[in-house]
């Protein structure tokens, strides 16, 4: 039930396209298909089966392989011995040899006077390039599959092919709800591991909000205690759990996980990616990041002005992965044979400055939740700004579009320190750099760990008030 933590609306959810198709039941289309897409590890598969555990409807949960065809359709037969479907035997026993005749089969097994779940999970091991069985799907969804009172729920973790399944010109467009699992927030990761605000955000941090990896966290145990123990532990979720990802995710595109452990390495432009992975060609390295932001695995950010500019920055979306990449992935070597002690020594001394790069998009994040409030107007854009020589660099930047704004909002600060308060000093240097970016007295935020120490700010946020922003 731990892993559970934070998923209530998710069920809801799911409970709610269920009552949808239990009230249809006798009508002429009573089913309903609901289209699941999360990154890897979050916890879609777990979160359906649970659902469906608890609904109380007959139900078939099917995971793809992705070997073959053939072992597709194998594995289908199989899955159906444990279906609680009425009619499951009848997949089972026949066996069929396409997936047209495996869903006319499918069809045949739903009852008729009750609703009923199948569940296809791992689609995008079952679609082509040709688009073969999207068609499939979509003749025995309008021929048969939706005449039954049945809701039909597809998994993927590759985001841009379930993206596409819904998408104009494809055979099931339309023909689907999409929903997104995210991990779990820093409220509920807080929540589930018993942590004040400050070390729930710590949490967040390292392990991504991955149920997986949450779970082997003690209730109410300190970040360091948790580190120490998953890095005596070579099968750990904290050190698995990337590699597993990363190798389902890029099994043939060597390139791309070079640029990938670039960028997660802590270079964030164009020429410096280039030089960490190898010196990468530029066209190669263009092939390489548009996959990755396809795969909505790095982020490619422009600075937010009321200036254009083309100084493209780019960032691992997945908190826990940057962390994996930066600090846990070089040195697992040194961890299998035993001395996790000289990593851990390693995160120490790179925890700081590693976290305050870390957290900044969390905070983004949370002001985009939280405002407007009784300081700051509602933003519709939140992001930062930098000069290509780094000599002017602003954390927070909100404003009425991006990234080439009309009108800026305000713009902040974040200083995420254990003992050190945003200062005077730092204020200062906050009106620098607004003063390079605008003349306009926007105002001024911090968000800081430890609180504020001087006067003049129009807003500042802890952890507290920031991890509320989910809460509420």
């Amino acid at each position: 039930m731990a892993t559970f933590v934070g998923r209530r609306r998710e069920l809801e959810a799911l409970d709610r396209e269920l009552s949808k198709v239990t009230a249809e039941v006798g009508g002429e289309r009573p089913g309903r298909c609901l289209m699941l897409r999360g990154r890897r590890r979050v916890g879609k598969s777990r979160l359906v089966e649970r659902f469906a555990e608890r609904s109380g409807a007959p139900f078939l949960f099917y995971a793809a392989t992705g070997a073959s065809p053939e072992a597709d359709l194998e594995r289908l037969s199989r899955d159906a011995q444990t279906s609680t479907l009425p009619f499951a035997n009848l997949l089972s026993a026949a066996r069929p040899a396409s997936w047209d005749a495996a869903f006319d089969v499918l069809a045949a097994a739903l009852p008729q006077d009750r609703a009923s779940v199948v569940v296809l999970d791992k689609v995008p091991y079952l679609m082509d390039e040709d688009g073969a069985f999207e068609g499939m799907l979509q003749r025995a969804w309008d021929r048969a599959l939706e005449t039954k009172p049945v809701l039909l729920v597809l998994i993927g973790s590759d985001l841009s092919m379930m993206e596409a399944l819904n998408s104009y010109g494809r055979p099931f467009h339309q023909r689907g709800r999409e929903m997104v699992l995210g991990p779990l927030n820093p409220a509920e990761v807080g929540e589930m591991l018993g942590l004040e605000p400050a070390a729930a955000f710590d949490a967040a941090l390292i392990t991504g909000g991955l149920p997986l990896i949450c779970a082997e966290w003690p209730h109410g145990a300190g970040m360091w205690d948790f580190l120490r123990a998953s890095l005596s532990d070579p099968v750990s979720a904290l050190l698995v759990s990337a590699e597993r990802s990363l190798a389902a995710e890029f099994p043939q595109q060597v390139q791309a996980r070079a640029v990938l452990s670039a960028i997660g390495s802590g270079e964030r432009n164009f020429t410096n990616i280039a030089r960490a992975a190898g010196g990468i060609g530029a066209t190669p390295l263009h092939r390489a990041l548009e996959l990755l932001t396809d795969k909505r695995v790095i982020a490619a950010e422009l600075p937010v002005s009321t200036r254009p500019s083309k100084d493209r920055r780019y960032r691992v979306k997945d908190s826990y992965l940057r962390f994996w990449l930066k600090l846990l992935g070089p040195a697992m070597e040194e961890i299998e044979r035993g001395r996790g002690d000289l990593t851990l020594r390693r995160i120490r001394e790179n925890w700081t400055n590693w976290r305050g790069r870390a957290v900044e998009p969390l905070v983004r994040e949370a002001l985009a939740r939280l405002l407007p409030d009784a300081n700051l107007p509602a933003a519709p854009v939140i992001g930062g700004y930098w000069t290509r020589t780094n000599d002017v660099e602003i954390d927070i930047v909100g404003a009425d579009r991006g990234p080439i704004a009309k009108e800026l909002l305000f713009v902040g600060s974040v200083k995420w320190l254990e003992n050190s308060p945003f200062d005077r000093h730092d204020l200062a240097a906050l009106h620098r750099h607004r003063a390079a970016l605008t003349s306009d007295p926007v105002p001024v935020v911090a968000a800081s760990r430890s609180g504020t120490d001087c006067k003049g700010l129009d807003a500042a946020y802890g952890p507290a008030e920031l991890l509320a922003a989910w809460s509420a």
